[in-house]
C-alpha cells in the first residue's frame, strides 16, 4: 500500500475532469460573489491536500486500469462520482451563476462541487491501494469541504 512509481493516465484523466470546469468557472464566477474570510487552518489543509493529491495521481501508476475484477468496482464507483461532479458543473453553467446554484446540494449530497471529487479521489486511492493519495485526500477533504461549508453558511 505504499505506491508504485510511474505515470498514471487515469490520474491525468481525473485531473482534466477536475481542472477544466474550474478553469471555465474562473471566467463564470457567481454574480453575487463576495469575499468570505476563510479559516486559515482549513486553507492550509486544502492546499497541502491539493498538491499531494495532484502529485500522487500522476506519479503513481497504481490507478491505471488493471484486469477487471471485483476490486475494479472501486474504480467504477470513483468514476461515477466524477461523472456526477461533471453533471453538477453542467447544472451550474446552464443556470444562473449565483452562489446558491454553486453550493446547491445534489440528491442530499452537500456542497457537491467540493465533496464529490474528494470522495472520488478517496475511492481512487482505495482502488490503487495507495496510502499517499488516501492521506492527502483526507487532508484535502477536511480543508476543501470545510471551506465550502463556511461559504454556504455565509450565504444563508
Amino acid at each position: 500500500m505504499s505506491g508504485h512509481l510511474g505515470f498514471s493516465y487515469v490520474g491525468l484523466i481525473y485531473l482534466f475532469m477536475l481542472f477544466i470546469p474550474n478553469i471555465i468557472w474562473s471566467k463564470s464566477q457567481p454574480i453575487d460573489n463576495e469575499t468570505t474570510h476563510e479559516n486559515k487552518i482549513l486553507q492550509l489543509l486544502e492546499r497541502i491536500g491539493q498538491v499531494g493529491c495532484t502529485a500522487s495521481v500522476l506519479m503513481f501508476n497504481d490507478f491505471n486500469i488493471a484486469a477487471l475484477s471485483a476490486w475494479s468496482l472501486w474504480l467504477i464507483a470513483s468514476l461515477l462520482l466524477m461523472i456526477l461532479y461533471e453533471i453538477c458543473w453542467i447544472r451550474y453553467f446552464t443556470n444562473e451563476h449565483t452562489k446558491g446554484n454553486f453550493y446547491r446540494s445534489l440528491y442530499g449530497i452537500p456542497v457537491p462541487l467540493a465533496s464529490l471529487p474528494v470522495m472520488a479521489f478517496l475511492l481512487l486511492g482505495i482502488y490503487g491501494e495507495n496510502i499517499w493519495l488516501i492521506a492527502f485526500d483526507i487532508l484535502l477533504g477536511i480543508g476543501h469541504i470545510g471551506v465550502h461549508i463556511q461559504h454556504l453558511k455565509a450565504i444563508k
